[in-house]
């Protein structure tokens, strides 16, 4: 049997361009249109106006990470979520370097409209982390 190499991330939520966005941001990514189309806005046209920006996508111009997805939905966030994403912005680094680093990090989305929402101390098994949460409160962890 033939194992998956590739995988995109969805989102769930209310306004995907504005999310798509704030990924890209933080990520480094660039927004990606649907094939045959040149940008999401041409896509959206061609689309019924209840369609109309529902969708929204953005890529690692590198090539290396996943593709991230965003759909809206009707409901809000109600639960912590199951899955999330780990930032590595502090990799390879310990102590109060790797701790300067995320604190960096952290200052730098708070500007995009991040949360921050607490320090996970360093323990026996794992380092410092950031949990946050992103423009519609989905969390992530800065590590």
């Amino acid at each position: 049997m033939a194992s998956i190499k590739q995988f995109q991330v969805t989102f769930d939520c209310a306004e995907p361009e504005r999310v798509a966005r704030f990924w890209c941001e933080v990520l480094g990514y660039v927004i990606t249109p649907p094939k045959g189309f040149a940008s999401w806005a041409d896509f959206d046209r061609a689309q019924p106006p209840e369609d109309r920006g529902t969708w929204s996508a953005c890529t690692d111009p590198s090539g290396v990470g996943p593709r991230l997805f965003f759909q809206r939905v009707p409901e809000g966030k109600v639960v912590k979520n199951r899955v999330h994403l780990d930032v590595r912005a502090g990799a390879g680094l310990a102590g109060e370097e790797r701790l300067a680093a995320l604190e960096a990090e952290c200052a730098r989305l708070v500007v995009l409209g991040a949360v921050r929402v607490g320090l996970l101390p360093a323990d026996d098994e794992n380092q410092v982390c950031i949990v946050m949460q992103d423009i519609e409160g989905n969390e992530f962890c800065l590590d």
